[in-house]
């Protein structure tokens, strides 16, 4: 009878956490294509920024106030619906990148409820998820503004950044240690440490399990890197030879600091899920 309750009560569990994780992914692409949207709707208002598109506007506003309301300035209504649609972009990706954040929480004091193996699996998931959310979303956006007289502020450059798209660019400009540099740090590591955190959870009592501990010790080495690598990645995002004049965090940053900590929580379960089996096997 006894039995027969943990099992019910470990397949309640087990249940809400799958079903959690199916949530977490329901918002991370719904987070992830608003921020998307946002970046697009960015880049079509940075286009009507131009000398040549504020020259109009200028006259524009030079004609509005003559005519009056004889005058119908299309390109500023343009620009407003433009705008209008961006805030709300920007406000459904925080939205939902909130709820992906409280979903997460929750997955995570799972650890309180379930034993080191169930934990160190769905928590492995979890940051996985999280790690790709981080890669491909937006990080940061650059705009380099100037103001010009009779003109007004025109943009002289615009970039919204990422890190797989920031590694790609890094190859073509011929970047090639740094893009290497981050792509190691940023991508290839965090993926080798999350996938061997999965292999041991799912398969500790193999022979091949226990034979990439030494392989996980040596990736759990490098958890604080991650976020030197996030620290200094910033830094280089943010470096230019014009004066920046806005630089916006996007929520793909969010992800990414999110994954630096549930790897570390997850990593410190694993290991002491290492250590346990150890003790039994004694």
């Amino acid at each position: 009878m006894k039995r027969g309750f943990i099992l019910m009560k470990d397949l309640v569990i087990y249940t809400v956490l799958v079903a959690v994780l199916g949530m977490m992914l329901f918002y991370g692409e719904k987070s992830y294509r608003e921020a998307s949207l946002y970046e697009e709707l960015t880049v079509e208002l940075v286009s009507h920024q131009g000398a040549e598109e504020q020259a109009k506007s200028q006259l524009g506003k030079f004609a509005k106030s003559i005519l009056g309301g004889f005058y119908h300035d299309e390109r500023a209504a343009t620009l407003d619906a433009i705008r209008e649609k961006q805030e709300a972009a920007m406000m459904k990706a925080k939205e939902y990148t909130i709820y992906f954040m409280i979903l997460l929480v929750i997955l995570l004091l799972g650890y309180f409820f379930t034993s080191l193996r169930a934990f160190t699996l769905f928590g492995s998931l979890a940051a996985l998820l999280t790690l790709v959310l981080g890669l491909i979303t937006p990080i940061l956006m650059v705009t380099i503004h100037k103001e010009v007289e009779y003109i007004g502020d025109i943009v002289l450059s615009f970039e919204s950044k990422g890190v797989v798209g920031s590694i790609q660019k890094l190859f073509e400009s011929g970047d090639i240690v740094v893009a290497l540099v981050i792509f190691l740090f940023s991508v290839l590591i965090p993926v080798l440490k999350v996938l061997s955190l999965l292999i041991v959870s799912l398969f500790l009592q193999s022979n091949f399990a226990h034979g990439i501990i030494k392989f996980f010790k040596m990736i759990g080495k490098w958890s604080m890197v991650d976020v030197f690598v996030v620290a200094v990645f910033l830094v280089y995002l943010t470096s230019n030879k014009g004066e920046i004049s806005r630089a916006e965090v996007e929520v793909g940053l969010y992800f990414f600091l999110a994954y630096v900590i549930v790897s570390m929580l997850v990593s410190l379960s694993a290991d002491k899920m290492l250590h346990k089996s150890k003790d039994e096997v004694r």
